[in-house]
């Protein structure tokens, strides 16, 4: 039974991986960083409103915190011999 749940949240955690790799690269740049230097320093109107930036910053925080929930389970479940 243990092995099932570690193996469920183990493809969770790939999954949310993916997810969050995604949601970081889909930021608008704020400057001075790296995202400069592939031309991420150039203004424009197409990246969309105030409103779209905010819930993709509650989107990625929200995968974030069940990535890093899903790092805890597996470490524990691993540990105590699962």
């Amino acid at each position: 039974m243990t092995t099932a749940l570690i193996i469920g949240l183990s493809l969770l955690l790939v999954i949310t991986s993916v997810i969050l790799i995604v949601l970081i690269l889909l930021h608008r740049g704020k400057g001075g960083g790296l995202s400069d230097l592939f031309g991420g320093g150039v203004t424009s109107s197409i990246g969309g409103s105030s409103v779209a930036e905010k819930n993709l910053d509650r989107l990625t925080i929200g995968v974030g915190a069940i990535w890093a929930a899903s790092i805890v389970a597996v470490g524990l479940l691993v540990r105590t011999g699962g």
